[in-house]
């Protein structure tokens, strides 16, 4: 296991949410970006320009074979992770890899076996799970805070833009479920864990990408939640975790709270833990921490509940009608 101070990040792909992750990892103290890697050289350049990397990489083979690289952070679409995580695994590279983190539940698995096999850090980049409010969260709920969960609720839209072809093209793995709904599914796994049944109704557009959905899940415990997700209409973004002794009410956007209310018959009591940059950052130092521990896994962001996740997503695509991919 590589462990140096700092750590030393490779990064693969020069679009929105690689600029957003390097910002917030500039907010970490030991850790740095070391290389980046575009297909084309002169986007590489003018990315490590801007964030202050050592080195450009005129292509994703070039920025996995780099020795002062001890993790790589995949930012492409998620109809390229699995080629590009391959590489990186295979290189013998450490890998976040972003959200989703493949296209089906066989590819994760693949993925999974082969980082497991080589004994390198693996993990999805669902940024939210170590937001220090959705922890805090999550602890009052797991607690007994509010009796036994029955109850959750949660919802996240936007508006995708049409000329960002990939929200829009099959081809390039267009899917409001794996872009936008995986996060009140994760949520809600976060809370209540594995669902025994999920009810999912929806709607496709006319290229068959589903691009506005919702789903009911049922648990062993008795508890429902009921979430959402849309690429067409900005909702209220809001969530609700409740039980027969209160509720925790999360305003929107949920999956990135400055805050949230526990609310009780008796009172009503707000939270708000300090959130560093966009929240990325507290990914950034989880996995520099499992790194340095040696650890190929995160307890924050566990391979086996991401493989789950993925799998509630196909039943939901199959629900919808979504072809196979």
């Amino acid at each position: 296991m590589t462990v140096t101070t700092p750590v030393r990040w490779g990064i693969l792909a020069t679009g929105s949410i690689a600029a957003n992750f390097c910002r917030d990892l500039s907010l970490v103290d030991d850790n740095e970006i070391a290389a980046v890697g575009s297909r084309r050289p002169e986007a590489a350049r003018a990315f490590a320009d801007q964030f202050g990397a050592a080195r450009a990489h005129g292509s994703y083979e070039e920025l996995v074979a780099d020795p002062d690289v001890d993790v790589v952070y995949v930012a492409t679409p998620h109809s390229r992770h699995l080629e590009d995580v391959l590489l990186c695994l295979e290189a013998g590279k450490h890998v976040l890899c972003e959200k989703a983190l493949t296209m089906n539940e066989a590819d994760s698995v693949h993925l999974v076996e082969e980082a497991r096999r080589r004994g390198l850090f693996f993990a999805e980049a669902m940024w939210m799970r170590t937001q220090p409010n959705v922890r805090a969260m999550r602890d009052i709920a797991h607690g007994g805070g509010l009796g036994e969960v029955v109850q959750l609720r949660a919802e996240l839209g936007m508006v995708g833009k049409k000329e960002r072809e990939r929200l829009w093209d099959p081809s390039l793995g267009a899917s409001a479920l794996l872009d936008v709904g995986i996060y009140p599914l994760t949520f809600a796994h976060l809370i209540l864990g594995e669902p025994v049944d999920i009810a999912a109704t929806g709607v496709l557009s006319d290229r068959g990408v589903d691009v506005n959905g919702g789903a009911t899940l049922t648990y062993d415990s008795g508890a429902v939640a009921s979430i959402a997700w849309t690429q067409l209409a900005q909702g209220d973004n809001r969530a609700v975790i409740a039980g027969p002794a209160g509720r925790i009410e999360v305003p929107g956007r949920f999956h990135e709270p400055s805050g949230f209310s526990v609310v009780t018959p008796d009172s009503s009591t707000s939270t708000s833990l300090p959130v560093t940059g966009r929240g990325y950052s507290h990914e950034i130092e989880e996995v520099a921490a499992c790194l340095r521990q040696g650890l190929t896994e995160s307890p924050l962001l566990p391979l086996d509940e991401t493989v789950s996740i993925q799998r509630q997503m196909d039943e939901i695509l199959s629900q919808l009608g979504v072809a196979p991919r």
